[in-house]
């Protein structure tokens, strides 16, 4: 089986997450993809983050109906500060005998040399970097796949100031995820 791995903050879960992970999916015929919240980034300080409760709920409502993507709280059960190299640890016992595609936006290229054991990552799963507006794929290492996704210029911290300035945010999310923030009142 070919898995797909889209781990993140998911502060909230929108439209181009899911985007991101259909285009990916379909492109390299993945049988599933994994979105994996994580519990506090390593690289993010907590302020303006909601609950890891909250973002694994919404996460669960953006991909209700699609039988290729699953949600794991692998990263939140474990609490603290989540490395990727811990959850591959996890992810390659669990799916030993299985293809890992570890799913990364063109933003992120500019950070891998800092992640925790980069190295034995690799060896562990097939590194795929989609294209993300404002970051174009130069400059990848040879070992890394591009993969030219459609261009859905939408971030957490655009709908996270939307909905702070009290502005419109219901298309940047999946409607579920909109009547959960709005609901719960989130990131207000």
């Amino acid at each position: 089986m070919k898995v797909g791995i889209l781990g993140g903050t998911f502060n909230p879960v929108h439209i181009g997450h899911l985007i991101l992970a259909e285009e990916v999916r379909e492109k390299l015929g993945l049988d599933k993809v994994i979105f994996i919240p994580t519990a506090l980034p390593p690289h993010k300080d907590d302020v303006d983050i909601a609950l890891a409760c909250d973002r694994l709920k919404m996460l669960k409502e953006a991909i209700k109906g699609n039988k290729f993507f699953a949600v794991s709280d692998i990263e939140i059960r474990r609490q603290g500060r989540s490395y990727t190299i811990d959850t591959l640890r996890e992810l390659k016992n669990k799916f030993a005998l299985d293809e890992l595609y570890f799913i990364i936006g063109s933003d992120l290229l500019k950070y891998l040399n800092e992640w925790k054991d980069l190295n034995e990552i690799n060896k562990m799963v097939k590194f795929v970097a989609a294209t993300r507006p404002g970051y174009p794929l130069e400059q990848i290492p040879a070992h890394i796949q591009k993969l030219a996704i459609r261009a859905v210029d939408v971030s957490g911290f655009e709908v996270r100031e939307c909905i702070k300035g009290n502005k419109s945010f219901k298309y940047l999310v999946p409607d579920r995820v909109f009547n959960y923030i709005n609901k719960r009142k989130l990131y207000r």
